[in-house]
Formats: C-alpha cells, sequence, structure tokens
C-alpha cells in the first residue's frame, strides 16, 4: 500500500516535517545580540515544540482510530516520533543558551547547526516524496542526512579537543562541551529519521 492524495497520515507528516523545517530555519537565522534575545529565542523554540507535539498526538489519534493504515502502523508512528526526536533536541539546545547565557555562538556551533539545518530540509524533502508516493527518491535524501551526520561527528571530536585546548574556565568547559553532545545527539536524531524512511521504502517500493 501507499498513501493516497491528502491521505490524513500524509497531511499530518508534512505537518510535522512543515513545522521542523520552519523551526530549524528559526534555530539557524535568529541573531542572538544580548541576554534578552536570549528568552525570546527559548519561548519561540518551545512554542514551535509545542506545536510539532500536537501534530504527533493527533498522528497517534488516527492510528488509533484507524482501520487500515496506508503503510505500518509502526512507520508512520516511528517516524512522527523521529522527527519530533529532532525537534525536542532543538528545543533543548536553545533552553541551553538561555540557561547558560550564552549569546554568541562559536565556529563550531554553527557548523553543528549548518548541518542539522540541512539534514531538516533533507528530510522534509523525503517527507514530501513520501506523500507523494515517490518512495525509491527518498534513499538519495536519506544518504544525504547521513553524510551530515557523519560532518557532525568530526565537528564534536574537533570542537571538544579545541575546547580542552583554549579554555581555562572549567564551568565554560562543561557548558560548552554540554551544547555540542547535544547538538551532535539532533544530527543522530536526524539519522534516526533517515534509518526510519529506508525501512519504508524496503517494505513499501
Amino acid at each position: 500500500m501507499a498513501f493516497k492524495k491528502n491521505d490524513k497520515f500524509s497531511v499530518l507528516l508534512s505537518n510535522i516535517s512543515t513545522n521542523l523545517k520552519e523551526s530549524a530555519n528559526f534555530f539557524t537565522e535568529y541573531k542572538l545580540k544580548n541576554i534578552s534575545d536570549l528568552k525570546i529565542f527559548s519561548e519561540k523554540m518551545k512554542e514551535l515544540e509545542t506545536k510539532g507535539d500536537s501534530y504527533v498526538h493527533e498522528v497517534i489519534k488516527e492510528l488509533n482510530d484507524a482501520f487500515i493504515t496506508p503503510i505500518e502502523r509502526e512507520d508512520i508512528l516511528h517516524l512522527a516520533m523521529s522527527m519530533d526526536d529532532v525537534l525536542d533536541g532543538l528545543e533543548a539546545c536553545a533552553a541551553l543558551f538561555e540557561m547558560y547565557s550564552i549569546t554568541q555562538a562559536d565556529e563550531f556551533m554553527l557548523k553543528f547547526v549548518e548541518a542539522i539545518n540541512g539534514s531538516v530540509h533533507e528530510i522534509d524533502k523525503a517527507v514530501d516524496l513520501l506523500s507523494n508516493k515517490k518512495l525509491p527518491k527518498i534513499r538519495e535524501h536519506a544518504i544525504k542526512i547521513k553524510d551530515y551526520e557523519s560532518k557532525c561527528d568530526n565537528v564534536l571530536r574537533q570542537s571538544i579537543k579545541h575546547l580542552f585546548t583554549i579554555e581555562k574556565d572549567p564551568i565554560r568547559i562543561i557548558q560548552y562541551k554540554e551544547i555540542y553532545e547535544n547538538l551532535e545527539d539532533v544530527a543522530d536524531y536526524c539519522q534516526s529519521v533517515a534509518n526510519t524512511l529506508e525501512t519504508i521504502i524496503m517494505k513499501n517500493a
């Protein structure tokens, strides 16, 4: 089976991926200048994350009510939940910036964010292909997501090495290391989305 045009699950998954893309764009483009900006940044990410949660709840409700689903129930749920994990990770990272009063992202954070934003855009394209029943084409987007995740692995190693080389303040080391690791986790969540998409292709193409 596959998605029909305007299938309710197709619409809901598209809602989740569109909201995730908007969140990643906001996270990437928001310019932090001072402490008060951090609160706005964190609150907006929380608002977007809450919106994403409501879409996931709708998916669960529809799965409970549906007699037949276009693809396996657990695959729809897994895709929705894995996309939600990415957004949860971005929101948690925004909260860390506010908690630690970090108004200046360093070069490593910017590299992480660029790669994550790239991954999220690939996720959005893949979900659009899923809605349009173009399953084989999804694979190239899954591969790109995994490439981005691999880049983030390298950035994590470089960032922590650099941090321990130049930073003398132990509190700052703890704070920055936590943010780097949090961003790497978000890249891993993107890879989980790619893995779920590949499972769907394998079962349905």
